[in-house]
């Protein structure tokens, strides 16, 4: 049970107003002899003051929300890690949300960090549609929103993404100049901006160099590890040749290498693999997946910026930063 100023005023026989005084560390009308009685009793009993009601007096909480899409993948954490390390010396604290790639649970989410009175939200977007109409909302409450990754094109509000077209573009040109030409793409959902990027930057590239486009060739299965085993065994199990795979993310690349491997194909000699979203994941299976990493840290630190800019002055223009990924070719391809 929590200890109040008002419990604390009636161990003492004091008045509230003299108690919260005295912890608050207002001199007047206070005497030492009472202020130290205060502090001392309140110390034995184990109070510890509500920061949030001070700082809603102040109208500010101090706290953002970030919420994310999946913990699947390590991009989130480490971009949760680098916030709130950002954060901290500022004096912010914050409330991390997982909707788990469900629009309802995104709106509890909203719900949730709407009722904690936090100053601004970080989100990645788990639909780039289905949400839409609570973004407007808060934006027209001035509550501050900063997409980051996962973003929304037309809302008035500022966002920080990578290019994930160029970048798909090139690591699709990698595969095509290794001489490949019959490459599988193991998609993302239909309903997040990254997907149709990354699929029209497939579709693009197999253009450019003259290759025919092949819808079996495209599977939509999962973005995750079991996801990626699935859809390569599909392939496989139902004679489709391929000679690469293009990954939406790094663990759909991880189940396709385990089932490759499995069938005693040799990578990248029969089969290259190669992803999107990649992190350091990337680097723990044999062998090493080739894949497109973002900047994490430099997008928590514009994500950060834009939050805390959009917090102190509130009629900032929206702001959209694109930031650079690097391809790092590894054995898979």
């Amino acid at each position: 049970m929590y200890v109040t100023i008002i419990d604390i005023a009636k161990a003492l026989g004091l008045s509230k107003s003299t108690v919260s005084r005295a912890l608050s560390g207002e001199k007047g009308n206070v005497s030492p002899e009472t202020a130290r009685l205060v502090i001392e009793t309140a110390e034995r009993m184990g109070y510890k003051r509500n920061e949030l009601a001070v700082h809603l007096r102040k109208r500010k909480t101090m706290t953002i929300g970030i919420l994310v899409p999946e913990l699947v993948t390590s991009f989130y954490s480490t971009f949760i890690a680098h916030a709130q390390q950002i954060l901290r010396p500022k004096g912010y604290r914050t409330i991390v949300a997982l909707s788990n790639e469900d629009i309802f649970w995104e709106k509890s989410n909203f719900d949730l960090l709407s009722d904690s009175r936090v100053d601004g939200i970080l989100i990645s977007t788990c639909n780039d549609k289905a949400n839409v109409e609570q973004y407007s909302a808060f934006i027209q409450r001035n509550i501050p929103l900063v997409f980051f990754d996962r973003t929304i094109k037309g809302l008035d509000c500022s966002s920080v993404r990578s290019n994930d077209y160029k970048a798909a573009f090139f690591l699709m040109e990698h595969l095509i100049y290794k001489g490949r030409k019959r490459i599988a793409h193991l998609a993302g959902p239909d309903h997040i901006r990254n997907s149709a990027d990354r699929f029209q930057a497939y579709i693009d590239t197999l253009s450019k160099h003259g290759i025919a486009y092949d819808p079996s060739l495209v599977l939509k299965e999962g973005t995750d590890r079991a996801g990626g085993a699935t859809e390569v065994t599909f392939l496989l199990e139902h004679g489709i040749p391929f000679d690469a795979v293009f990954c939406f993310n790094e663990m759909q690349a991880i189940g396709a290498e385990e089932v490759l491997l499995r069938k005693g194909f040799r990578i990248p000699e029969d089969i290259a693999v190669a992803s999107m979203y990649g992190t350091e994941v990337s680097t723990l299976v044999h062998p090493a997946v080739t894949s497109v990493e973002k900047p994490v840290a430099r997008m928590a630190e514009e994500a950060v910026r834009l939050i805390l800019r959009q917090i102190d002055a509130p009629l900032s223009p929206a702001e959209e930063v694109i930031i650079p990924s690097e391809m790092v070719i590894r054995e898979s391809s």
